[in-house]
């Protein structure tokens, strides 16, 4: 039950007790599943989902509209910003 097109070559070790590999290959059996494939639809949509909560920023009304105030109306660059992107331009 591979999800993508690209075949899985890597490998990844789980370490279970006896009771616990016992439980997972009978659920994958019961599922007509390997037991790779058995686990990896349970971790897959875990991690995605995992994952995305971590990148995902989630802003207030107030810092929303604050954001977009200043994509309108960006502020003057700080002297230490404007010094630092003159000495790039100088080294490139």
């Amino acid at each position: 039950m591979a999800t993508g097109a690209a075949p899985r070559a890597e490998r990844i070790e789980l370490r279970a007790t006896r009771e616990e590999k016992r439980l997972l290959a009978a659920a994958a059996a019961h599922e007509r599943l390997d037991l790779t494939s058995f686990i990896m639809r349970a971790a897959l949509p875990a991690a995605r989902a995992a994952v995305e909560e971590a990148e995902r920023i989630v802003l207030s009304e107030r810092d929303s509209d604050r954001v977009l105030a200043l994509l309108e109306n960006p502020p003057e660059p700080a002297p230490a910003l404007r010094d630092a992107a003159r000495r790039r331009a100088a080294r490139t």
